[in-house]
């Protein structure tokens, strides 16, 4: 039963209804729930909606597991850099020239120095057994055909080296491709990797001379490979018109 006075009921009708442009009553409590609903139901439409990339470009990541060999690796490269440092603070100071007498002096006179304060230098000394099967490991898993290419661009092939000598004079220095460099751990200024053949060696550009040496870090199997795909490469070319 409705307790409402018929002045308050009526006041409440007049409130909750209006009218239309044809003249027809609304009711405006149910339009007004009406409404809300479909507001609210819009909301949730578009807030789940998922937003959409256009072409969207995976990142690429590279990620070469080396453990604590890669710690140990640089700390007897570092303290190799080192000991040159302090053995050219007792050389005379190096001009930016052209002369190639003056060049060839300076880096004698390191190299003097440096084989001096490491006599007994040898093979494993830098590359130990352990960086070297890393490195083989890493090179296996790397080189292909377009790596093997680069490898071989201003080879000079195999000849006898070891720690300590001075890099030939007629001997031309390799290319080393971009892909093995970013795998390689990098070195400090003035030290290089060069290939010798298939051999990996550590070149100091200052001294000109021979850290040390990975003998057959590219394996024979990879070569061997290699020269088959080069060799069916040029016989499928030369059958072309």
């Amino acid at each position: 039963m409705d307790d409402r006075t018929p002045e308050r009921i009526a006041e409440s009708d007049m409130t909750s209804f209006c009218w239309n442009n044809r003249g027809r009553r609304i009711n405006l409590r149910r339009a007004s729930t009406a409404i809300a609903a479909m507001i609210w139901l819009t909301s949730v439409v578009f807030s789940q909606t998922p937003e959409t990339q256009q072409n969207p470009t995976p990142p690429t990541f590279r990620v070469e597991v080396w453990g604590n060999t890669i710690t140990d690796f640089n700390n007897r490269v570092g303290t190799y850099v080192e000991l040159r440092t302090e053995l050219e603070k007792g050389l005379p100071p190096r001009k930016a020239t052209d002369n190639v007498a003056e060049i060839k002096t300076a880096e004698r006179a390191l190299a003097d120095k440096i084989r001096a304060a490491r006599p007994k230098a040898k093979q494993g000394d830098i590359f130990s057994p352990a960086v070297s099967t890393q490195f083989k490991k890493a090179l296996r898993a790397e080189t292909n055909v377009n790596t093997w290419a680069g490898i071989m661009d201003d080879n000079p092939g195999k000849f006898p080296v070891q720690p300590n000598e001075t890099y030939p004079d007629d001997k031309p220095l390799s290319t080393v491709p971009p892909n093995i460099l970013a795998l390689l751990p990098p070195l400090p200024d003035d030290v290089q990797y060069r290939f010798l053949g298939r051999h990996l060696i550590l070149y100091d550009t200052r001294a000109r001379l021979i850290i040390d040496r990975i003998p057959n870090a590219i394996s024979s199997k990879n070569r061997n490979w290699l020269q088959r795909l080069f060799s069916s490469g040029d016989s499928a070319s030369s059958k072309q018109p």
